[in-house]
C-alpha cells in the first residue's frame, strides 16, 4: 500500500487467511513489549502492596477505635462518680466558708 499525502497509513487487522498462515501469531492490538509488560507488572505489584498497607492501617484503626470505645464505656461510671464527688466537695466547701465567715463575724463582735 503506497502512502500519499492525503492517505494516512492505517494499521490493517490481520485477515483470516493471514491467521491461517501464522496460527501462533498474536493480533497487533494484544502484543505487548517486554518493557510494557514489566511496567504493568510493577504497577500491579505496587497496587497490591498499597492495598495491603491500607487494609493493615484500616484494621489497626478499627482496633484502636474499639479499644477507645471500651475504655470510654468503662470510664463512664467513673466520670459520673467524680462529678458527684465534685458537687459534694463544692457544697462542703460552701458550708465551711459559711462557718468561717460566721466565726470571723463573732470575733469581730468580740473586739468591739
Amino acid at each position: 500500500m503506497t502512502q500519499t499525502f492525503f492517505e494516512p497509513e492505517v494499521a490493517e487487522e490481520p485477515k483470516a487467511a493471514d491467521h491461517a498462515l501464522h496460527p501462533n501469531a498474536e493480533p497487533a492490538s494484544l502484543a505487548l513489549s517486554a518493557d510494557d509488560f514489566s511496567a504493568l507488572e510493577e504497577r500491579v505489584v505496587r497496587a497490591v502492596e498499597l492495598v495491603k498497607r491500607e487494609r493493615l492501617a484500616r484494621t489497626t484503626a478499627e482496633e484502636r477505635a474499639a479499644k477507645a470505645e471500651t475504655q470510654l464505656a468503662e470510664q463512664g461510671p467513673l466520670v459520673d462518680q467524680m462529678k458527684q464527688e465534685i458537687r459534694s466537695l463544692r457544697s462542703e466547701r460552701d458550708l465551711v466558708r459559711q462557718r468561717v465567715e460566721r466565726l470571723l463575724s463573732q470575733l469581730d463582735a468580740l473586739e468591739l
